[in-house]
């Protein structure tokens, strides 16, 4: 005995609720929309753009055609910067753990432990003093300009 085959009918296009156009054309937009988001997403991920095709569900061609865009463009670097500023959040809340290490590291009973520490400990402080004068520096700039808009 065969089994049945359970697969439903298709639907009836005549029992079909009816669309109109715009309708249509809405919901096409708002898949392209949630495509656009999606592949934007992707690439600002630092997915390849076939990666991210496949991702969003488009074709390599409208991957590369929407990278064409302006906006589109503009998006992607927004969603990046987004991703670097909450990565950059992240360590900068385990930076303390980090320079703790180090200096714990200080009292190793290895020389080269110790040495290495000390390096890491200098090159790196000397990176925070140049990044903190490069800051004042900038901020002062930004205020002295902030001035001359003013007069």
């Amino acid at each position: 005995m065969e089994p049945e085959d359970t697969k439903p009918d298709p639907p009836d296009p005549e029992n079909l609720p009816k669309t109109s156009h715009r309708r249509a054309r809405t919901a096409a937009a708002k898949g392209q929309t949630g495509a656009d988001d999606a592949l934007a997403t992707a690439l600002a991920a630092g997915k390849t753009v076939a990666e991210a095709a496949t991702t969003a569900g488009v074709s390599e061609a409208t991957a590369y055609r929407r990278q064409r865009d302006e906006a589109f463009i503009a998006r992607v670097r927004e969603l990046r910067a987004g991703f670097v500023t909450a990565a950059a959040g992240r360590l900068a809340s385990t930076m303390t753990t980090a320079a703790d290490v180090l200096g714990d590291l200080l009292g190793s009973a290895s020389e080269n432990v110790r040495l290495r520490a000390a390096d890491r400990l200098l090159e790196i402080g000397v990176k925070v003093v140049d990044l903190q004068e490069l800051q004042q520096r900038v901020e002062d700039l930004e205020r002295r300009l902030s001035e001359e808009d003013e007069r």
